[in-house]
């Protein structure tokens, strides 16, 4: 029996959805899988593997599997799943006698990839909006009401957003820094801003 995936799991960081996985979820693993499978083909696409791409695809997610409680930070599954399956594609390149010999073989790092770098962009975006969710939807109450009318469009005047929560004018400045300090301590954002300073090192 095939279980329908719900649209919830689908929202959640990949720091979450790899834990679930890790623990036998199969609706983590197919929402992962289906986030990231147009990141794998676009990587083979490259290779014009043919035939041979579904088994490097097959290869990279059976590596995944294995791999999955090894992987220092859930955040980076992009970068990981891009590196898996280059390598990947190269193999099956030379076993297939498309690259030069030993000696001459190009490095895939140089190999031009307009359309990965796109995906990985939209990816981390996509992860920057499901992580900023769940951390937003944490803040308490009051914190989520002062950022909502922070972000207003047009900017309210901070003596309406002070009538509206009956807070003083003085307040909302302190206030809004120490909202936007738990946001950036959550786990989910944490994790991606450490994973996109060790991407820039």
């Amino acid at each position: 029996m095939i279980v329908e995936l719900r649209p919830v799991d689908a929202d959640l960081p990949v720091a979450e959805l790899v834990a679930r996985a890790r623990h036998g979820d199969q609706r983590a693993w197919d929402a992962l899988v289906e986030r990231y499978a147009p990141l794998v083909w676009s990587v083979c696409r490259q290779y014009r593997l043919g035939e041979d791409a579904g088994d490097v695809a097959q290869t990279v997610w059976l590596a995944l599997v294995s791999q999955l409680g090894a992987i220092r930070d859930p955040a980076a599954l992009a970068g990981w799943l891009s590196t898996a399956t280059r390598r990947e594609c190269a193999r099956a390149a030379r076993a297939a006698r498309r690259l030069p010999a030993a000696g001459a073989v190009l490095d895939v790092a140089d190999l031009p990839d307009e359309r990965i770098g796109i995906a990985e962009a939209e990816l981390l975006a996509a992860e920057r909006r499901a992580a900023l969710r769940q951390a937003f939807a944490e803040l308490p109450a009051a914190s989520r009401e002062l950022v909502a009318l922070l972000l207003a469009d047009p900017p309210l005047p901070y003596a309406e957003i002070s009538a509206r929560l009956g807070i003083p004018v003085g307040s909302i400045g302190p206030s809004r820094a120490r909202c936007l300090e738990k946001l950036r301590r959550h786990p989910a954002i944490a994790g991606l801003m450490n994973a996109e300073a060790c991407r820039a090192s």
